[in-house]
């Protein structure tokens, strides 16, 4: 019972350690597991683990094979997970480079890990190419903790983001094919009757995922799953699936689940973000107890196999060459610099499944005898371990010194995706600002991707917006929701994250009353709260431009256009096409070719020269 706790306070610890120091989780499980693993042994008084999953196949906290039973549940819930966030819209979107990464540079990290592995430790060609079908996996889990916190060009985040969401299930299930290979192989070599069994486990796999798929799907279409069951029966139908498929062919569970999840993950389910979030937590908790376990069932023999310089010079060429060569091949003709290839070259860790899926098949291959197989678990941790530790402690380092860090963060975020603010997105980003628009109504979100814009349904109380990569490159933060309380929350918790060169909210109704007396920095507007932002959007849905050539002008065509149309100020634009929010009119600098941007109606330029002709600054003054 001690050690059953120990393991869970030490993994929900370890999770909240790699959260507080930003480095991937699977850094502090998997040395805990070590430490009180196989390194135990070293200071322990009988020179036994402190934690022991398995002891002589029999004793431990795992006797017999349950620890293997465990993994497996424990993987085909984690791949399930992984299938669900696998959509073909989203590999659409990302472009030819990202496709290039997940295809061409797979193959070449699939190809040259094998052969490397082949002859530089003499592996059979199966467990070789077993070894490099498990290194092909990146993964979000690794890659979001390392770019976190590093203001890197839109284009650079946005390719490593999706490399490590699209290639996790992808890679996972090209390894789960190829340890079907080898277990349908065994010594008879490639056979007919090999080729059938295997032919046997894709039919079972892709039939039964799919099916399974289709009828929770249409389960909870139809509901006839009440809403407080839906996460549980999710899970019971995982794992029924998964050992339901293994019965009708062995080994094909897993392939089952990763098909199902995918299936799931594009289809159109009304509830599928809540699923999404039922799984993650969950699998926060199975990874925080599995990667301890796994680390500790790893002896201290197993270590000493893989200590020496052959393993150096496999990592060296895994790290130094197959990432570069996919890269750079995956990336001829693309938009990006030769900075930034080097760059995406150098940020390849690996991840949470591919050190999951490696303990499973190596214990599974190890029981069943296979030559080679003891050396999959500790090689494929090791490039875990290093690949990450090497990311982890100079990924900042290596941005600066290739230049792709970004100096100064000039992107928005707005926080309400109302007409409004997609109207105002919409135009900087056609003056070239980075514009995110963040919602929890998805036809806000669904009309915002519409006109070209990113958009993101997430609630600002989760911690969605700080675990997006893409987001890194944001200094500004538009608050312009209809709840004066969720304007205020988003500026509380977000304004040192995405607000650091500014963040901003609409004034409130109360505020309005006295606006006179206002002496808030962070109004967006000091005139305008959110109802009357949403009329003028109505009544005239355009964003317009007024040169102004002179401080004096400037003051008086504010006057002007919210006195006489009640349009709403927004922004200045100056003679190079910067945008700067209008926060104190009479603080700002004014220049010959610089624009006026307001919401509102078309107004003529001579007739605002007219108006304001004979008018007195100090009248304008008053009318802002």
């Amino acid at each position: 019972m001690l050690e059953l706790a120990g393991i869970i306070v030490l993994g929900i610890l370890a999770q909240w350690v790699a959260w507080k120091f930003k480095i991937p989780a699977i850094l502090p499980l998997i040395l805990i597991g070590l430490f009180v693993g196989p390194i135990s042994t070293l200071i322990s008084e009988d020179g036994s683990q402190w934690i022991q999953p398995i002891y002589n196949g029999e004793k431990g906290l795992f006797p017999g094979e349950n620890l293997f039973y465990f993994v497996s549940l424990a993987i085909g819930i984690i791949l399930f997970e992984g299938g669900l966030t696998l959509r073909r819209g989203e590999i659409k979107k990302v472009g030819p480079v990202i496709g290039k990464l997940i295809s061409l540079g797979s193959a070449i990290t699939f190809i040259g890990g094998g052969v490397a592995a082949h002859y530089v430790f003499g592996l059979d060609w199966r467990i070789s190419f077993l070894f490099s079908a498990l290194i092909i996996v990146t993964g979000p889990t690794v890659i979001t903790p390392i770019l976190r916190n590093i203001p890197l060009k839109k284009d650079v985040s946005a390719v490593l983001k999706w490399e490590g969401i699209l290639i996790d299930p992808i890679g996972a299930l090209v390894a789960v094919l190829v340890f079907e290979f080898i277990s349908v192989e065994g010594d008879a070599g490639y056979t007919k009757q090999a080729l059938i069994e295997f032919g046997k486990i894709i039919l079972i796999g892709f039939s039964f995922g799919i099916s399974a798929g289709y009828i929770l799907y249409f389960a909870i279409k139809k509901k006839l799953i009440p809403h407080y069951l839906l996460n549980v029966v999710s899970l019971s139908v995982v794992l029924l699936i998964f050992v339901l498929s293994d019965q009708f062919a062995h080994e094909s569970g897993l392939l089952s689940v990763v098909v199902m999840g995918m299936f799931m993950g594009n289809s159109d389910l009304p509830s599928l973000k809540e699923l999404l979030y039922f799984k993650e937590s969950l699998s926060v908790l199975l990874i925080s107890i599995l990667f301890i376990l796994l680390a500790a069932n790893i002896g201290l023999d197993d270590l000493l196999l893989v200590y020496n310089w052959k393993t150096a010079i496999l990592f060296a060429i895994i790290i130094f060459i197959l990432r570069p060569l996919g890269v750079f091949l995956s990336t001829i003709r693309s938009s990006l610099q030769t900075n930034e290839k080097v760059f995406i070259s150098w940020v390849g860790p690996r991840g949470i499944v591919a050190a999951g899926i490696a303990s499973l098949f190596g214990t599974k291959l190890v029981n069943e005898g296979v030559p080679g197989a003891e050396y999959i678990t500790p090689l494929v941790f090791g490039v875990v371990l290093i690949t990450v530790l090497l990311n982890a402690t100079t990924a900042r380092m290596m941005a600066s010194m290739v230049g792709v860090f970004l100096k100064s963060s000039e992107g928005v975020v707005i926080v309400g995706a109302s007409k409004a603010s997609r109207l105002i997105a919409s135009y900087l980003a056609k003056n070239d600002r980075h514009v995110v628009l963040v919602d929890t109504n998805r036809t806000n979100i669904e009309k915002a991707k519409e006109l070209g814009l990113d958009a993101i349904n997430a609630n600002i109380y989760s911690d969605d917006l700080t675990d997006n990569i893409e987001l890194n490159d944001v200094g500004y933060l538009l608050a312009m929701t209809g709840s004066d309380e969720i304007n205020k929350q988003a500026i509380n918790r977000y304004a040192e994250v995405l607000g650091e060169n500014g963040s901003f909210r609409l004034m409130n109704s109360e505020e309005l009353k006295v606006k006179d007396n206002l002496q808030s920095k962070r109004l967006f507007s000091k005139t305008h709260d959110y109802v009357k932002f949403t009329e003028v959007a109505r009544d005239f849905p355009s964003i317009q431009e007024i040169e102004v050539d002179s401080e004096s002008k400037f003051i008086k065509v504010l006057g002007y256009i919210q006195k006489e149309y009640n349009a709403i100020p927004l922004f200045l634009k100056d003679n190079e096409g910067h945008v700067s929010l209008i926060q104190n009119p009479t603080e700002m600098e004014v220049g010959d070719g610089y624009q006026v941007v307001y919401l509102g109606k078309p107004i003529d330029f001579e007739d605002i020269v007219d108006a304001t002709r004979d008018e007195a600054d100090v009248e304008a003054k008053n009318n802002l």
